[in-house]
């Protein structure tokens, strides 16, 4: 049971068409987790956090995932995997209908109407990026929130972001995905005033230290609108981003 469910159940009662103990056996019959033995799904957590469980796929077997998948999609009516191997999504997109595989952002989805056609960025440094860049733009579609994706402008070629300024001005919240010496965050914050999420990758030569080089030079930002998640985070930086978006107006349908 989800928050509309909820919702709609309340008002029934509200009106007289339910009564408080129709109201309770329809809460019983929807336990807040099904244990499938290997895994327990929390099936409450759009309840609590707006949005379905979004399931991890390292570790897990292709059925597994698939098991996993197809019991969020049964309750909730969309499911989200990431980082997960080809095998994984041919058992996946078999359970579940409509899904689709996204080979290079490695996310299985199956992705709703946007409710916010506006408002959100995601800016990445370079096509070694797009990976997690890729994940975190899926995470934003799968969140309800269609993102302005803009690529390949690291600050190797400054030129090349500043053609799209009017584009990062129109931005309410952005993520700025970079690895190397992750500088682009920086850049970005200073040519906006809005929330800068700073998305450190893994990519880079010898002395980035797998993401660690980009980490702390986003850490270290001396543009104060800049706040920073975990390294190839791409799923934690798009849901704080859609709970910035969201906070900032109504969806625009």
């Amino acid at each position: 049971m989800n928050g509309a469910d909820v919702r709609a159940l309340l008002e029934r009662l509200a009106r007289g068409e339910a009564t408080v103990e129709q109201a309770e056996a329809q809460l019983r019959a929807s336990p807040p987790y099904t244990d499938l033995g290997f895994a327990t799904v929390d099936h409450h957590r759009s309840l609590r956090q707006g949005h379905p469980e979004i399931v991890y796929g390292p570790g897990k077997t292709p059925e597994q995932i698939a098991a996993i998948a197809s019991e969020i999609e049964a309750r909730a009516g969309r499911v989200l995997c990431t980082r997960i191997d080809q095998q994984q999504a041919d058992a996946v997109r078999a359970a579940v209908s409509g899904a689709d595989h996204d080979l290079i952002g490695q996310t299985v989805a199956q992705l709703p109407a946007p409710e916010f056609a506006e408002g959100l960025a995601i800016v990445s440094a370079g096509t070694a990026d797009q990976r997690v860049a890729r994940e975190a733009a899926t995470t934003c579609r799968y969140l309800g929130h269609e993102p302005d994706e803009i690529h390949d402008v690291g600050v190797a070629g400054i030129h090349r972001l500043l053609r799209y300024q009017e584009r990062l001005q129109r931005a309410r919240v952005l993520i700025v995905v970079a690895g190397m010496e992750g500088a682009l965050a920086s850049v970005v914050a200073g040519l906006v005033g809005a929330p800068v999420i700073a998305l450190p990758t893994s990519i880079g030569y010898g002395t980035g230290m797998g993401g660690i080089a980009a980490l702390l030079s986003m850490l270290n930002s001396c543009a104060a609108n800049v706040t920073c998640v975990n390294i190839d985070n791409g799923v934690g930086a798009a849901v704080s981003a859609c709970l910035i978006n969201a906070l900032a107006g109504p969806p625009t349908r």
